[in-house]
């Protein structure tokens, strides 16, 4: 599978060097000149009001590099991530694609030839800056073309109160901790002892937690599909019997409940446990929510891994606009610029300089074991052109596969099939 381990870090910083002579980036496109030019950015956005979204980041961001690079305008335009990726699918569709789209995917246009490689955008310190492994997500048959903007992981999140009442005095480390710990929360009139979110939002995230923690993924070392092993299968087998048939997970159908839906409930005090990342933290707090995190729960311990999620900025080459385009981004990754978004919406950075920064202080300590997390963390398989029908697939149909009488060898195994087929034609 694809693990990602984060190991090897270093504490260069990411500087802005764009009037470093004989430090741009390589290549050899020729209409990427030095003249004026106004940049169209395309961006998702991390807030949850108007009042903390992403627009008045990027306007703030594009003013200060508008004031420092005479002749070069930057309009940014963000969109929500419910249609952001289709915004930009329509753009360059249209042949109106931006210069810079920062979204979930970007394998398809590379496999189209439309993107820039990131070693002819970035200068050298701005590349080597990115902690190695997220930068090594962001590849295409080992060619970087989606340069990675933010991260995050995911931990087990429990509400404390709730664990108190029921007696449990440490977080479960296994899957039998886990259950019984679901068990005692139930017995002591816990609305939804663990939440189950298999719904269409984002199942796919948890149906990946859920299979790495059970010694499986989606892929194997050399990228294949592996989604009906032996171990996945077996997961899904035991979610069905032990927690669901159970009756652990609360009222709803886990293929009805979505993230948010589960957050939402965790955060009025309904839920004993869920798989979560960082942002929960604000929502719970603000809701006066006692919790704790852990380590995800594995089969017979602590699992070996949990799922990192990145986000990406890509360039397209439509407009020709390759050097405009690297003097803005190694502009958006200098420290200062990355620290603050990171820190407005709870995300873990991507560049080793602004982990270090925040491992060393601690007012960031809430966040510290969700970086000690991704030093295990592994991804989704986004360098797969396939991957975001694969993804369709799962939120179409893994739901059933918990349900009573649910069958996971069949609905597993048909996954694979049409998986395979994707990918043996190219998709």
């Amino acid at each position: 599978m694809q693990r990602r381990r984060f190991l090897g870090l270093t504490t260069a910083g990411v500087a802005a060097v764009t009037t470093t002579p004989g430090l741009t980036a390589c290549g050899s496109d020729s209409s990427g000149s030095d003249g004026d030019a106004t940049l169209k950015v395309v961006a998702a956005d991390y807030g949850d009001s108007t009042a903390n979204g992403s627009q008045k980041y990027w306007n703030k961001l594009a003013r200060a590099f508008e004031a420092k690079n005479s002749g070069i305008k930057v309009e940014v335009k963000v969109y929500s991530w419910t249609e952001v990726d289709r915004r930009v699918a329509e753009m360059v569709k249209n042949g109106q694609a931006p210069d810079i789209a920062q979204i979930g995917a970007y394998a398809d246009y590379a496999a189209q030839g439309k993107l820039y490689r990131a070693d002819e955008m970035l200068a050298i310190p701005t590349q080597a800056g990115f902690i190695t492994s997220i930068a090594h997500a962001g590849e295409v048959r080992r060619v970087q073309y989606g340069v990675p903007f933010v991260a995050s992981a995911r931990l087990l999140f429990y509400n404390k109160k709730l664990f108190d009442q029921a007696g449990i005095s440490s977080a479960p480390t296994s899957w039998d901790e886990l259950k019984e710990a679901a068990v005692r929360l139930k017995a002591d009139g816990v609305k939804i002892p663990y939440a189950l979110p298999l719904g269409p939002e984002e199942c796919q995230a948890e149906t990946m937690m859920w299979m790495l923690s059970g010694g499986g993924g989606y892929t194997d070392t050399n990228g294949s599909y592996t989604i009906d092993s032996s171990a996945n299968i077996e997961t899904f087998e035991w979610l069905r019997d032990e927690l669901v048939g159970a009756d652990l997970t609360g009222p709803g159908s886990p293929a009805r409940t979505n993230r948010q839906d589960a957050f939402d409930a965790f955060t009025r005090g309904e839920v004993g446990m869920l798989n979560g990342h960082p942002t929960l933290m604000q929502q719970a707090s603000g809701h006066g929510i006692s919790y704790g995190t852990a380590p995800l729960p594995g089969r017979r311990g602590k699992s070996p891994s949990t799922m990192g999620v990145a986000d990406w900025l890509m360039a397209f080459k439509q407009n020709g606009h390759r050097t405009q385009i690297g003097k803005f981004l190694d502009f958006v990754y200098t420290e200062k610029n990355v620290l603050d978004f990171v820190t407005e919406y709870d995300l873990l950075p991507v560049t080793t300089a602004v982990e270090q920064t925040m491992l060393g202080d601690r007012e960031y300590k809430r966040l510290w074991r969700f970086l000690d997390e991704l030093e295990s963390a592994e991804f989704y398989p986004a360098d797969k052109t396939s991957w975001a029908e694969v993804s369709k697939l799962f939120k179409q149909k893994i739901g059933s596969t918990v349900a009573k009488g649910g069958d996971p060898t069949s609905v597993l195994g048909q996954i694979q099939r049409e998986a395979d087929a994707m990918e043996n034609a190219g998709a």
